[in-house]
């Protein structure tokens, strides 16, 4: 690790050191991958306005994110299957998200489930939510995030229907992965380092769904009930049901519209995550930089607006900060250090960024987060779309 100097040497390292299938599922779109590649896009053209001979020998990162403190504006988004990009890589993204003080969110579909993460860790974790078919274990889905004490619940609403990942398609991907296909063979057998790393954990499967249904126990059936499960009669109705049953805070994430916003203020959402789901579902969607400060003209002022999509720096933390969000979720960012590194590789990718988020701010002439504003931005920046 002591040669990375940013996100994408963490990618190159974890292309190498994970079997194909699994690095082309982090690194990956849905279709054309248009808007994959329009979340950097639009990142890029955001320009700073650089500033001389400001104090800001006391820069301070910290920032508050749903009334609990953290040491950035940062926050590891829910990603499915870590565990299969390193051996039991839930629970060392959760430990080093924790050794940074910022949140970690667990997903539905991880490996690890939410009580093997919550016994190896010492601190409250997020949980995501995906609302299945099976309203009974969605139900017993949220009551397990209650008795391990998770201390946020994140109900992602834009994958009622999945979008074609054409590379996940091409490269058989399976959890766990196929052992009797010989270009997985060959492939594992360049990786020996994940081999061993995989050779020497129980946790293979989704944790979260396997042996908690009846008769759903092995790759096999699990595999068919999750495909089956994703469900497109979800509507708001069954958002103040999950409501009526979580008792903590609720953040929905897949808000790429202004009416659909304001929709999830009336539920009574402590916060949103802007998100076009990282370019993997609606592919043609517009990024997600581009909608945030649209979303947050209207209802920031009644709930904490978060965004992901396209975050692979401190600067680009910045400029979402600027446009108005008051925190950011990652994703591959932290992901590429999980395989390049487990742990260690998790806490490389958040030292990088909290680097060059302070060394932005001070070129920019700031010393805190709540003083990052569109005044650090160049004057040609379009208010809205």
């Amino acid at each position: 690790m002591k040669d990375v100097t940013c996100i994408e040497d963490l990618r190159v390292l974890h292309q190498r050191r994970v079997p194909r299938a699994f690095f082309d599922y982090v690194d990956g779109g849905s279709y054309a991958e248009e808007t994959l590649r329009a979340n950097r896009s639009d990142m890029q053209r955001i320009k700073f306005r650089q500033r001389i001979l400001v104090d800001i020998d006391h820069r301070d990162l910290s920032t508050t994110i749903l009334g609990e403190k953290a040491s950035m504006p940062l926050i590891l988004a829910p990603v499915g299957s870590t565990g299969m990009q390193w051996a039991d890589g839930e629970v060392h993204a959760c430990r080093a998200a924790h050794k940074l003080n910022i949140p970690y969110t667990l997903s539905t579909m991880s490996i690890c489930s939410i009580e093997e993460v919550a016994a190896h860790v010492d601190k409250p974790f997020w949980f995501q939510l995906y609302v299945m078919r099976d309203r009974g274990f969605c139900k017993a889905l949220i009551e397990r995030a209650i008795a391990a004490k998770c201390s946020a619940l994140v109900l992602t609403v834009d994958l009622q229907v999945i979008g074609q990942r054409h590379a996940d398609i091409k490269n058989g991907l399976t959890v766990p992965p196929n052992l009797m296909n010989l270009k997985n063979i060959i492939d594992f057998a360049s990786k020996p380092g994940w081999v061993a790393g995989m050779a020497g954990t129980k946790n293979r499967n989704f944790g979260n769904i396997a042996g908690h249904l009846k008769g759903v126990n092995d790759v096999a059936s699990v595999s068919e009930w999750v495909a089956s499960q994703f469900d497109p009669s979800l509507n708001w109705k069954d958002v103040e049901w999950i409501r009526s049953i979580w008792p903590g805070k609720l953040i929905i994430k897949g808000i790429l519209d202004v009416e659909d916003a304001r929709l999830a203020v009336k539920t009574g959402a402590e916060a949103i995550v802007v998100s076009n789901h990282g370019g993997r579902q609606l592919d043609g969607a517009p990024s997600s930089i581009s909608m945030l400060p649209e979303i947050v003209e209207a209802v920031g002022a009644q709930t904490e607006v978060m965004m992901d999509g396209g975050i692979r720096s401190g600067q680009d933390v910045m400029r979402a900060v600027a446009l108005g969000a008051k925190s950011c979720m990652i994703g591959r960012s932290y992901v590429y250090g999980l395989g390049a590194g487990g742990e260690a590789g998790v806490l490389k990718a958040l030292e990088v960024i909290n680097k060059e988020l302070s060394t932005t701010m001070a070129l920019c002439g700031v010393n805190t987060i709540d003083e990052i504003d569109r005044r650090v931005l160049m004057d040609d920046y379009p208010r809205n779309r």
